[in-house]
């Protein structure tokens, strides 16, 4: 029985971390396609745009708790916005950190899964992706925003256990093209915004605060890194 057993979880462990022919280019060209088409109308992206948002909080929570804050909750709202709350230092790296990881979440993980993906790490970063929405899930404080993580994390869960390699190969990539793209348009919608008189509080502001460095200089940042990510994520999806 233990035999049997510890033969199981090597299996488990190989597959999980063993690599996965990559899909066919048309697959990779079909998947930016479709990132494309669900980010770029105004109706798709205000439903498409809830999952940017688990990525935005979820980057809060996770630098929060790596620079020794304690996460009380996150929440996440029907009208895409979020919030998470931390406790620690209401100043300092440990802050400004947290503040910033925001913005620069979603393409961030977007290239980290690009990475992955360029090494045919295809299953490894279905099971990471379910991992970080599990342990996310557990801080989610309000009914909507649980129900989206689930839904989010039952997909996932779903296509790594019951699909084909080439349909996990295609939402694989389906779904770091997303983050890719997805995240380069946040920030520029804040900043309109900000231009109109609104979000005074956003996330660039409170940079502003802690840092004393004008918020356009954080919104440079948040273009740079999305911008660069989707620059070096497209390059490792497409081969070049």
């Amino acid at each position: 029985m233990d035999s049997t057993a510890s033969a199981s979880l090597t299996s488990l462990w190989d597959e999980v971390t063993g690599t996965q022919p990559d899909p066919d280019l048309w697959v990779v060209i079909a998947t930016l396609a479709a990132a494309l088409v669900v980010v770029t109308p105004h109706g798709l992206w205000r439903l498409s745009r809830n999952a940017i948002t688990i990525a935005h909080e979820g980057g809060h929570g996770l630098v929060a708790l790596l620079t020794g804050r304690t996460l009380t909750g996150i929440r996440l709202h029907s009208d895409t916005s979020g919030l998470t709350v931390s406790r620690g230092k209401p100043t300092g790296i440990g802050m400004i950190l947290t503040a910033a990881a925001g913005y620069t979440a979603p393409p961030l993980l977007g290239l980290g899964g690009a990475v992955l993906l360029g090494a045919g790490r295809i299953t490894l970063l279905l099971w990471l992706a379910t991992v970080l929405l599990v342990a996310m899930l557990v801080m989610i404080r309000n009914a909507y925003g649980a129900l989206t993580v689930l839904l989010t994390g039952g997909t996932f869960v779903l296509v790594s256990w019951l699909a084909g390699p080439q349909v996990q190969a295609a939402f694989a990539y389906a779904v770091v093209w997303f983050l890719l793209l997805g995240g380069v348009r946040p920030a520029f919608e804040l900043q309109a915004k900000r231009a109109r008189g609104g979000a005074g509080d956003s996330d660039a502001d409170q940079l502003s605060r802690l840092t004393h460095a004008p918020a356009g200089l954080w919104f440079f940042l948040f273009h740079a890194v999305s911008l660069c990510s989707l620059l070096g994520g497209g390059r490792w999806l497409l081969g070049l």
